[in-house]
């Protein structure tokens, strides 16, 4: 078990990794920067500065994965496509005995995770949570608000407000890995269960809060969620919708990569993520609002492994952000980061 401030970052020269380096910096931790390719981690490292360390490992070479994660307190596996990267990467870390957290969003790779590594973690007693991020971490953790202390209801939608969505060559390359294990079909939560189709995906209106306000959306557009939130959510149905401007620009194959707006380097995306829960015909809603769905991942990775490392966690094994932390508290945390709206706790009887 690590002992240190240090926190590796696998996969740190990616685009959404950068970001995570330097909210681990801000926050005050001393990262350590990993991945396959040492030609590319060796720039970052001088950019950054101030002897920061490199330990590059290729995820088929355990004993570089062991030897990058030597007297680490964390890792947070940035890397995608995380069919590739997930096993190796928490392996190493079930080894080390220090958490593991990572920002994945495809669905496959979150289910596999859940299903291969559950009961290891549990016996070792290691923290381990997989999509720590945007989507997949967010809008669990917003459900799991939403509830207001509730374990059940009768469907979860989770719907993004995204202006536009200049994907990342990793956005694009896990997309690719997504479609091929699917063999084209698309994926919802139904019954209980997930459930591959060839239904064409239909249009309709979202409404937004304001500023956003209506907007077209995509229903039944997948997203990680429907493994997060009901991985320890009683709930039969999680339905996923994508504003129609964000699903072409993520469809187009000549939409740009990200490009920075401002010195942090987040790009001039804005969104909204609206998650409204019902049972027994009752609604209850959860939204948060901010700017770049790539940057915003960085303060939810982190902030989830420095709740891990004070001890703030629920779980001694693998959760997903809802079951694993606070969620309301949590959301709250990130507010310099993200305007949050949640219900008001339900009150006792």
């Amino acid at each position: 078990m690590g002992t240190s401030d240090a926190v590796v970052v696998y996969g740190a020269t990616g685009h959404t990794g950068r970001f995570v380096v330097a909210e681990l910096l801000r926050r005050g931790f001393t990262p350590i920067l990993s991945g396959r390719d040492a030609d590319r981690l060796a720039p970052l490292a001088k950019e950054i500065g101030g002897g920061v360390e490199v330990r590059a490992a290729a995820v088929d070479d355990a004993q570089a994965l062991d030897r990058a994660l030597a007297g680490a307190a964390a890792v947070v596996n940035c890397a995608g496509p995380f069919a590739v990267t997930g096993g190796p990467v928490v392996e190493a870390a079930l080894r080390a005995g220090i958490p593991y957290v990572d920002v994945a969003a495809e669905i496959e790779a979150n289910a596999s995770m859940f299903a291969t590594y559950a009961e290891r973690a549990a016996r070792a007693g290691t923290p381990v949570v997989p999509a720590m991020a945007f989507y997949g971490g967010l809008g669990d953790l917003l459900a799991t608000a939403a509830m207001g202390g509730s374990t059940d209801a009768d469907v979860v939608h989770v719907a993004y407000g995204l202006s536009g969505w200049h994907p990342t060559e990793g956005t694009r390359a896990a997309g690719r890995v997504s479609h091929e294990r699917r063999a084209g079909r698309r994926v919802r939560f139904r019954n209980g269960a997930l459930e591959y189709h060839d239904d064409q995906l239909t249009e309709q209106d979202w409404p937004f809060p304001e500023p956003m306000g209506r907007r077209a959306v995509l229903a039944e557009f997948t997203m990680a969620d429907v493994v997060t939130v009901p991985s320890h959510l009683d709930v039969p149905e999680v339905r996923g919708y994508m504003t129609v401007v964000a699903a072409r620009d993520l469809a187009g194959a000549d939409t740009p990569a990200p490009e920075a707006a401002d010195a942090s380097g987040r790009s001039d995306q804005t969104f909204v993520v609206d998650v409204v829960v019902r049972k027994d015909g009752v609604e209850r809603r959860a939204t948060a609002a901010g700017r770049d769905i790539y940057a915003i991942t960085a303060p939810l990775a982190v902030e989830a492994v420095a709740r891990i490392l004070a001890g703030d966690f629920r779980v001694k094994g693998l959760a997903s952000a809802g079951a694993m932390f606070d969620a309301t508290d949590f959301l709250r945390s990130l507010e310099p980061h993200l305007t949050v709206e949640t219900p008001e706790p339900a009150k006792a009887p």
